[in-house]
């Protein structure tokens, strides 16, 4: 995708709206637990800022209540919990609702990231109490060349997710370039992703150009053998990443919840191990399709499975298609960990998404750990895709060992999907 990047505009003294990916944890006290994201968009800032750019940053935190707007409306989780109340408690469990969604305005505010930022810059970055209000427009107008301004949580305002396009023309009033520069929200069509592009010159920032650029090459230049890796829960998840990468590698592990649908499909026994009945039809037509192009779809032949979901349970090693009733299978076994290791080291370009088990139960997380393990000591392209397998990576201390762990977790399967992105479909071509 030959889209323009920050290098391909001239940003000196020029107002510059970023849309960036600060949506990071926080702990009770609203210390960051986790900065990768804030690191991540380091780069496009640091340029920015060096070529004199007045750099206003924008970003979402979490799912607010739409507290910017004139009423507070509950979301259908909350909806839900209080109409299962009685009758006579439902009035006051939903104030007590709507008062305790006001305090989304601190909890969910973006001022910690603010913070961190000037720390990570040497530098202030001003923080706005509003995202299109009177103190943003003037902290905002008042920025010189080489400043930065962060403005207040979009999600605060419905018109974020709506891409409402007066909310957009507004978030548009603060740049003369759009820069996007968070892949990770990439995949919505939102005000800030999509919707501002139509007002200004768009292009990508450092960290969407090297996801395009090393995700891309992969999918359309991959040198050979090519890899894939999939796991998680749910083959209906991955349909249309299998469908597409059925076209592109040579050979495709399964691995985590979803296998045991493809050995249930298959005739196996997988007691009472996560499946979805309704998609072993799919199964079968996928398992036949790979045959039919000469490609290889690798399942577990062995797992570990337990009597209970949890790192305490009675937990035996049993084949992968003879899975007793009261176990279900958590993780895949040794004689499947070698397996899908010795796939890895012959692989030159591999893409994974999804863990291989339960990998947040210690006595289950060696599949993960083994498949993570040999793909940071493979020599070729190796690409984690973002979510769950991203996270398993930085906490195995394999992350600086791998060609690029995407910033994308719902962006990333899109992408392997083959679908196009809205918030890179908007950025100007070169």
């Amino acid at each position: 995708m030959n889209k323009k990047t920050i290098e391909d505009v001239n940003v000196k003294g020029k107002r510059v709206l970023v849309r960036v990916d600060f949506n990071v944890p926080m702990d009770a006290d609203k210390n960051i637990t986790d900065e990768n994201r804030i690191v991540g968009a380091l780069p496009t800032i640091k340029y920015l800022l060096k070529n004199e750019a007045k750099v206003v940053l924008c970003s979402h935190m979490g799912k607010p209540h739409n507290v910017f707007n004139e009423t507070i409306k509950l979301n259908k989780k909350e909806k839900a919990k209080i109409e299962a109340l009685p009758a006579e408690e439902q009035e006051a469990a939903t104030a007590a609702a709507l008062e305790k969604a006001k305090g989304d305005i601190t909890k969910l505010s973006l001022a910690p990231v603010a913070k961190r930022l000037s720390e990570h810059l040497g530098q202030e970055v001003f923080m706005a109490k509003d995202v299109i209000g009177p103190d943003a427009k003037a902290k905002a107008a008042a920025l010189k060349n080489g400043e930065v301004l962060v403005l207040e949580n979009l999600r605060f305002h419905a018109e974020e997710e709506k891409n409402d396009a007066n909310f957009a023309k507004e978030l548009a009033g603060y740049g003369e370039i759009y820069v996007n520069d968070a892949f990770g929200t990439a995949h919505r069509a939102h005000a800030s992703t999509e919707g501002v592009a139509h007002y200004l010159p768009a292009v990508c920032g450092y960290l969407i150009e090297k996801e395009l650029r090393i995700m891309g090459g992969a999918l359309e230049t991959p040198e050979r053998p090519f890899l894939a890796i999939l796991g998680g829960a749910k083959v209906s998840d991955k349909i249309g990443v299998i469908n597409n990468l059925l076209e592109k590698v040579d050979v495709l592990i399964i691995g985590g919840g979803m296998a045991y649908t493809f050995q249930k499909a298959m005739g196996g026994h997988i007691g009472n191990s996560l499946c979805e009945d309704d998609k072993m039809e799919l199964a079968k037509e996928l398992l036949a399709k790979a045959a039919y192009k000469g490609k290889r779809i690798v399942l577990p032949v062995d797992n570990e499975a337990g009597n209970a979901f949890s790192n305490d349970c009675l937990h035996i090693t049993v084949h992968s298609q003879e899975i007793p009733e009261g176990f279900e299978g958590m993780d895949i076994g040794p004689v499947t960990r070698e397996l899908f290791v010795n796939e890895v080291r012959r692989a030159r370009t591999i893409i994974w998404n999804g863990p291989m088990g339960v990998s947040e139960f210690p006595v289950f997380a060696e599949g993960t750990r083994a498949v993570a393990e040999a793909v940071a000591n493979n020599p070729g392209i190796t690409i984690i895709g973002g979510g769950d397998s991203a996270a398993a990576i930085q906490k195995l201390g394999f992350a600086d060992k791998v060609s690029h762990v995407s910033t994308g977790g719902g962006a990333s399967l899109e992408f392997l999907e083959g679908i196009e992105l809205p918030g890179v479909a908007a950025l100007n071509n070169k």
